[in-house]
């Protein structure tokens, strides 16, 4: 074919971390038959979906099978009754938005990537370690990405004042708080200050809340939303997946706020809209039926028991890594620990020790970034028996 293609692509790494990983417990498991090994680096729930949100998909499927109940496409931006169980969801916050605000989609993935759609050339800001999705979706459209880290010595938030090169230039920031991967949580003066910077300089945040559901501390917002300008200069992108355990069903959300205008003042919410409107074709009426049930006080109530459960494995292995004076991020509000590597050690070199000596799996920093060298992501998304038993491998190897 003599055809031209998107040579961005081309700026893109090959993704070798979980490949790279999955390899060398095969060639461990190879080696060491009949070996238990704990896997430790998922970031996918696993305990089943709340019965009332099975209860309401079912009830739906079964309205499909209806003439008179049967639905065919659902609108692009979502269903009324469930974009009105997120405006109730974000009152509970304090956060008043309105109704044309709200988008339902298949999962913040797919919108943290797309909104790149209706954006041009700006520079982009995106904190190391990341998300790959944010980095790998700006190259796709090559942009120019400047990444400002995260450390040890700012507790892997980073600032608007690590930011180089011209101060005053418009940019779009990207924000994931509590983060995957390293489970850190902007407090309301953090993300005061953050506002402040893009307000000041024209530029737009987009703020991924996927892991707001996990939040236990008062000072730590919900939303951006609760944060005074934040509705000038924000998109939010939220999900289904962790807090209902939507991983394999796949909704959520983005709010586009009216105020927000580019610099010719055209309507981000507008150019949202008609990006949606032509490239997807909504979520079907059985998971719309099956989230609102998850924001009913009785599906608040289940989903919110299933989170305690991974936040109980977080506790467990905090406790270990406290009593071994190990340096950590995460854990309280957020299903991931991301701890530093004991006596120095290197990301895979860590991996390694611990497939090896405890038969545990976890997620080298590395792999999420050059700032996540010397660090490991370990997940409370596995069963309790599970974690407990890791506990009591980790209590004797470090």
């Amino acid at each position: 074919m003599n055809i031209k293609i998107n040579s961005n692509f081309k700026n893109i790494k090959e993704t070798y971390l979980f490949s790279e990983i999955s390899q060398r417990v095969k060639r461990y498991s190879e080696a060491n038959p009949g070996k238990d090994i704990i896997r430790l680096g998922i970031g996918d729930v696993t305990l089943p979906l709340p019965s009332v949100v099975t209860s309401a998909m079912k009830i739906a499927a079964g309205e499909m099978g209806e003439q008179k109940t049967f639905r065919g496409y659902p609108p692009e931006s979502g269903y009324p009754f469930l974009k009105s169980a997120v405006q109730s969801h974000y009152q509970r916050y304090g956060v008043s938005l309105d109704i044309s605000e709200i988008f339902i989609s298949d999962g913040a993935k797919s919108d943290l990537g797309n909104l790149v759609d209706i954006l041009g050339s700006n520079k982009v800001i995106i904190p190391d370690p990341v998300y790959p999705v944010y980095v790998d979706s700006n190259l796709m459209n090559g942009n120019n990405i400047s990444l400002i880290s995260g450390s040890k010595e700012n507790g892997f938030l980073p600032m608007p004042d690590q930011i180089t090169g011209d101060a005053a230039e418009p940019a779009v920031i990207y924000i994931c708080s509590p983060n995957n991967p390293t489970g850190a949580a902007y407090n309301s003066e953090q993300l005061a200050k953050w506002v402040e910077y893009a307000l000041g300089t024209g530029s737009l945040i987009i703020y991924d809340s996927a892991y707001e559901a996990f939040i236990t501390q008062d000072d730590l917002p919900h939303s951006i939303y609760e944060i005074k300008g934040a509705y000038e200069c924000a998109v939010e992108v939220c999900s289904f997946s962790k807090f209902a355990g939507f991983t394999g069903v796949r909704c959520g959300w983005t709010i586009v706020p009216q105020k927000l205008t580019a610099d010719d003042g055209t309507s981000l919410n507008k150019m949202w809209l008609r990006r949606q409107s032509t490239k997807f074709n909504g979520v079907s009426y059985p998971v719309q039926a099956a989230a609102e049930a998850a924001l009913t006080p009785e599906g608040m109530k289940q989903c919110l028991s299933n989170i305690e459960y991974y936040r109980r494995n977080a506790a467990l292995i905090g406790e270990v890594l406290d009593s071994k004076g190990i340096f950590y991020t995460g854990g309280r509000n957020s299903p991931y620990i991301w701890l530093e590597c004991p006596d120095k050690m290197g990301s895979w070199e860590f991996f390694d020790m611990l497939l090896n000596k405890a038969q545990i799996v976890g997620t080298p920093g590395e792999g999420f970034g050059e700032a996540g060298e010397g660090y490991f992501r370990i997940t409370s998304f596995g069963t309790y028996e599970n974690t407990v038993r890791a506990c009591d491998r980790l209590r004797e190897i470090l």
